[in-house]
């Protein structure tokens, strides 16, 4: 006994001692999600509607190196760079805040082409007239100028419609300063020797002409050949700052995309906001797990304590393995932590109770432990596998923060069950070896309770039928007001004003441009939050800084999502949803029987659409944290409910001649205290993260409180009293 008792303290202290070398110092083992250190996430749909079948093979390939050696040069640090389906890139720029300048970098399509100027005045003055000759076209440079009186958005010029050279030829580009034009940036290009040659003779026959440099359709100078270039070499200058010379050169160099690309979905966070967000959510984790320890020390005692040391080792274990799995951690992988604390409890709780029912029985101290460990450890592993089916799906169809939630809380439940049912049995057999450890004591809240909770079922299908009914009534009635830019398409944009300003002044100010975006106060009077269509986001702030100068309006977060992914973002929501749905039925119909497994399901319908109908009538809308928020009351539910399941399958084997409704009443009311205090425990932390976690998690936190809520309420009074009417 004490053989195998020492090799398990040495597994502990190696397995303890591992994760807190990987997890220190913090800042440098744990990666920051953008919304926590700022930065950029934005979604590239390729678009090939324009290739043909032939050319579309190798884009997706194509377009990821390009933009790999885009970003490369760009020199953000540790970026990530992802695909996405057939004709999706996912990229995320930690730490960038020039925001305009990355989307610059990214989109364009850098297709340059050479093309002659045609400097007939009578050609051009048909041009402008409306009537351009067959094989040219007419651009303007970017310069505006007045021609006879009239203003025009750049000088017209003719060009020939077929390009005389392209860059497929090039080999470098580097911004320089050119000398002759007063040290002004311009853009030095270098072809190869086939681009050489053509550039040569293009110059050689055409002295005396404009040869126009076209980038992406767009005139970047047209300069007079004055002589033959032989060494090929061609500039390209223009009203350029020194970055934006630098980033032209950049693209060039980086190549032409096989395809144009556009920005479907952006998320921008800046890292005042970031900074805001990492300290609401410390305080938070801290408020949230200072309650627990309290409460845990105060109501079990000694065992709470040995709870407390059995909480404070999963925290490290899950800041160890988000280090050596090199996850990041985002502000919802925070709320996941925070979840973690909760539920982790409810392990040691069901331990713990077990243990004082075997005591109540009459065995001694050392069996009853170990009685109450054998019989908590199938209920602790159905229980959190569920959880833990659902985490895994929200990975599998989460992206973003999503994921990261879905991250934090697998490697919580996992390192959970290590602690509860190993390391706390650990030091329970180390005091069990002292003669003066023969009592161990606890404060219990609810004593022989006998509830007859399925004969008030029917009372329970009514009140929950009501709610659920005018739930949906209200989501039907509010229709697509229900859902996020997630999920519809637009943008979102979050100002911080210097001074207090109202949405009214806001919304009167938009109003004169022609924009009625939804605004609304975000946490101080000093915040406001800004919901519009897709591409007016910059008229807005543009509107703002030009109106509310005196207030100096900062854009300290932007979310932009095009329709089609919000399409995209609704399907995978249903799948997660559908996917769920079936994983569960099939764990709970091996492990149990089919009916338990319909009575879960009900069970887990009845708490999603309860959910969702509140969500509703308080006017808080559908985003992706709040699917997340969903399926982890589905896994909270479901907690509850097998809990309760596995003390019915016992109790019937106990009670063989029992009738299943007195069986069932016996079940829940045995396991009522654990129900409650594990509900209460989960409730304070996920409470202290909707008072101290900040506006930007505020919905999620939100949901979170309402389905622990439902998710005990329907443990009891629906998932249970289910099984009866089944069997009638």
């Amino acid at each position: 006994m004490f053989r195998r008792l020492k090799w398990k303290i040495v597994l502990v202290v190696l397995v303890s001692g591992l994760a807190l070398h990987l997890s220190l110092p913090l800042q440098e083992k744990i990666n920051l999600g953008l919304d926590l250190q700022g930065g950029m996430h934005l979604g590239l749909q390729i678009d090939t509607s324009q290739l043909s079948e032939e050319e579309k093979k190798g884009v997706l390939e194509r377009v990821l190196t390009i933009v790999r050696n885009r970003i490369d040069q760009f020199g953000v640090s540790e970026p990530s760079i992802q695909t996405q389906g057939k004709d999706r890139i996912i990229v995320q720029l930690p730490g960038v805040t020039e925001r305009e300048r990355a989307i610059e970098l990214l989109g364009k399509t850098a297709l340059l082409e050479f093309k002659l100027v045609d400097s007939d005045p009578d050609k051009l003055k048909a041009a402008l007239e409306g009537n351009v000759p067959q094989g040219y076209e007419l651009k303007y440079s970017s310069l505006p100028i007045k021609y006879k009186k009239a203003q025009l958005k750049g000088e017209p010029l003719l060009l020939v419609k077929s390009a005389s050279l392209t860059g497929k030829y090039l080999i470098d580009a580097n911004m320089r300063f050119d000398q002759n034009r007063f040290n002004q940036p311009v853009v030095a290009l270098q072809f190869n020797k086939e681009g050489s040659e053509q550039f040569a003779k293009i110059t050689t026959d055409n002295v005396g002409k404009r040869l126009a440099i076209v980038l992406d359709g767009e005139i970047q100078s047209a300069p007079l050949i004055r002589e033959p270039i032989p060494n090929g070499e061609a500039v390209i200058s223009g009203d350029f700052s020194q970055s934006e010379a630098g980033d032209l050169a950049v693209i060039l160099r980086a190549g032409a995309l096989p395809a144009p690309i556009h920005i479907e979905e952006e998320r921008t966070v800046g890292p005042s906001l970031g900074k805001d967000s990492i300290s609401q959510g410390i305080k938070a984790t801290l408020w949230g797990g200072i309650v627990v320890v309290l409460f845990m020390a105060i109501y079990y005692l000694l065992a709470g304590l040995i709870a407390n040391f059995a909480l404070f080792l999963n925290l490290i274990l899950i800041l160890g393995a988000l280090s050596y799995f090199k996850a990041t951690l985002t502000l919802p992988g925070i709320a996941g932590i925070i979840l973690t604390i909760g539920m982790a409890v409810d392990a040691n709780v069901l331990i713990f109770e077990r243990i004082r029912e075997e005591i109540k029985n009459g065995r001694s101290l050392r069996t009853a432990i170990s009685a109450g460990y054998k019989r908590a450890f199938l209920t602790i592993v159905d229980a959190n596998l569920t959880t833990l089916i659902t985490a895994l799906i929200l990975f599998r169809f989460g992206s973003g923060p999503v994921r990261g939630f879905a991250i934090t809380l697998s490697i919580g439940i996992i390192a959970s069950m290590f602690t509860s049912l190993f390391c706390t049995r650990i030091v329970f057999d180390i005091l069990s070896w002292s003669k003066k450890f023969q009592k161990l004591p606890m404060f219990q809240l609810i004593k022989n309770s006998k509830i007859d909770f399925i004969g008030k079922r029917k009372i329970a299908y009514f009140l929950s039928s009501v709610v659920i009914i005018i739930g949906l009534i209200f989501f039907i009635g509010r229709g697509e007001k229900n859902f996020g830019i997630d999920f519809t398409g637009g943008s979102l944009q979050q100002f911080r004003f210097q001074k207090a300003i109202t949405p009214q002044n806001l919304r009167t100010s938009l109003e004169k441009i022609g924009l009625k975006p939804q605004i609304q106060q975000f946490g101080g009077e000093k915040e406001i939050l800004v919901k519009s269509d897709y591409n007016v986001s910059n008229r807005i702030l543009e509107q703002f800084q030009s109106e509310f100068s005196v207030a100096n309006p900062k854009r300290v977060r932007i979310e932009r999502v095009g329709p089609a992914v919000g399409r995209d973002f609704k399907k995978q929501a249903l799948f997660a949803l559908l996917f769920s749905m079936l994983a569960i039925c099939a764990y709970i119909s091996w492990r149990f029987e089919f009916r338990f497994a319909v009575a879960a399901i009900v069970a887990i319908f009845h708490d999603v659409l309860l959910t969702t109908g509140i969500l509703s009538l308080t006017g808080r809308e559908i985003s992706l944290p709040i699917i997340a928020a969903l399926l982890t009351i589905v896994g909270y539910s479901l907690n509850d409910t097998i809990v309760v399941f596995d003390r019915i399958r016992e109790d019937r084997r106990l009670i063989k001649k029992g009738k299943l409704e007195t069986i069932i009443n016996l079940s829940i009311n045995q396991t009522l205290s654990r129900t409650l205090l594990t509900s209460l425990t989960t409730f304070i932390v996920v409470f202290c993260l909707f008072i101290f976690g900040g506006e930007v998690i505020h919905n999620f936190a939100f949901t979170l409180l309402i389905g622990i809520i439902v998710g005990t309420y329907s443990s009891i009074f629906v998932a249970s009293p289910i099984l009866v009417d089944w069997k009638r």
